[in-house]
């Protein structure tokens, strides 16, 4: 009865940890940025985050400046200054949304990570020209090369609210147009109907007169 009874204990506390682990894995994207092939904005980017989108983490760098995320179905890296995760009626953010959810530390190699998730990409044909970026002269002129990096994301995110901005723009121009035909037919439908009540008065019932009949005289 005893391992009856541990054995079930077993089975749902194997239900019951991946969803904990789930649930301590999931941020929360603070902006628009871009999802990276690897961990620098050098790297091609895969999609965009939309701010407030969640993302999955499953890991990130030692010094946790980059996070391996999974988003829309596609896998890539995000810098964790782009990240938050809201527990315990707090906001956490960057580092510390990182160290909140306790992601592991995880690494990256090029080959192998490309190789499971962007075979199909057209950037996958020129990982030798990748290759390296994340490597010995990385870790070596790392805090040089993640500064540059946050640089560039903020840069990235600029970029697309500049481009999100101007495609808003666009719209709401589409939009004015749409509304200025629209009181264009209105007014040409006025004055439509307009001319038509004023023919309708002028062939009106009490302005229907017959011609007046002419008498007939025999002339002998």
């Amino acid at each position: 009865m005893n391992k009856m009874l541990l054995g079930l204990l077993a089975v749902v506390g194997s239900f019951a940890l991946p969803a904990t682990a789930d649930a301590a894995a999931r941020a929360i994207a603070t902006a628009d940025v871009n999802l990276r092939a690897g961990p620098s904005t050098r790297y091609p980017a895969v999609d965009v985050v939309g701010g407030g989108d969640q993302v999955r983490v499953y890991g990130c760098l030692q010094n946790r400046s980059w996070c391996d995320v999974g988003y829309d179905g596609q896998r890539g890296w995000m810098s964790s200054n782009y990240l938050a995760y809201a527990g315990g009626n707090r906001r956490y953010t960057g580092e510390r949304a990182i160290r909140a959810i306790e992601a592991p530390v995880i690494s990256f190699s090029i080959g192998g990570y490309w190789d499971d998730h962007y075979r199909a990409r057209r950037f996958y044909r020129e990982r030798d020209r990748y290759d390296g970026i994340y490597g010995p002269r990385y870790r070596r002129d790392r805090d040089r090369f993640e500064e540059r990096d946050r640089f560039d994301d903020r840069d990235d995110v600029r970029r697309d609210q500049r481009s999100e901005r101007r495609r808003e723009i666009r719209r709401e121009l589409r939009r004015e147009d749409r509304r200025d035909d629209r009181r264009e037919f209105r007014r040409e439908r006025r004055d439509d109907i307009r001319i038509e009540r004023r023919n309708e008065r002028r062939i009106s019932p009490s302005d229907d007169r017959r011609d007046p009949v002419v008498p007939l005289y025999r002339v002998d």
